[in-house]
């Protein structure tokens, strides 16, 4: 198991937390997902996994989630 945590601005409110959360979790082999929201800041994201995921699988999650609202902070 791996935990990784993200921080991505654009979250605002608890809707915001829950499609990211299910976008998330359908990447294979999410166990877990956490947002610690601060919204109109900088939320942390905490995903646990089988094995590191891509950067590039946990921002396609975000495009899908938000419309392109949310993004990683680098």
């Amino acid at each position: 198991m791996t935990t990784a945590t993200y921080l991505v601005t654009g979250l605002t409110c608890e809707h915001c937390v829950r499609a990211v959360t299910s976008e998330l979790k359908y990447i294979r082999g999410v166990d877990d997902v956490a947002v610690a929201l601060v919204p109109g800041g900088h939320s942390a994201v905490t995903v646990t996994s089988d094995a590191p995921l891509s950067a590039e699988s946990v921002e396609d999650a975000l495009l899908e989630a938000g419309a392109g609202e949310y993004r990683l902070t680098p």
